[in-house]
């Protein structure tokens, strides 16, 4: 595996499972995923084309803020993380693609 490769293979961290990402998969056929903090639009595409063999509309990029947390009279905040929005570009035959995180063989 080239050099190249291997850095795609490190940009995905996660899919983000929650109410609000599967209303905007459903609505905009839309996957949300935690992405490394140092990662570009163009890495990220390449990403999930190679990783899933789809092709890619557009990604849009958030970054969150750690929210802080407190025990007591100890301040603490969570780590910083950014969010992609991939939008899949439609089927050969009109159909929308889809993601599956299963792995096959």
């Amino acid at each position: 595996m080239t050099a190249a490769a291997q850095r795609l293979m490190e940009v995905l961290l996660a899919p983000q499972v929650s109410e609000k990402s599967t209303f905007v998969g459903e609505k905009h056929n839309q996957y949300v995923f935690r992405v490394a903090a140092d990662a570009t639009k163009p890495e990220i595409k390449a990403a999930v084309e190679l990783m899933f063999k789809t092709k890619v509309r557009s990604v849009q990029v958030s970054n969150v803020k750690g929210k802080e947390k407190r025990s007591g009279r100890y301040v603490g905040r969570r780590r910083n993380w950014k969010k992609a929005y991939v939008s899949l570009m439609p089927g050969p035959d009109g159909k929308k693609q889809e993601i599956t995180f299963q792995v096959t063989e």
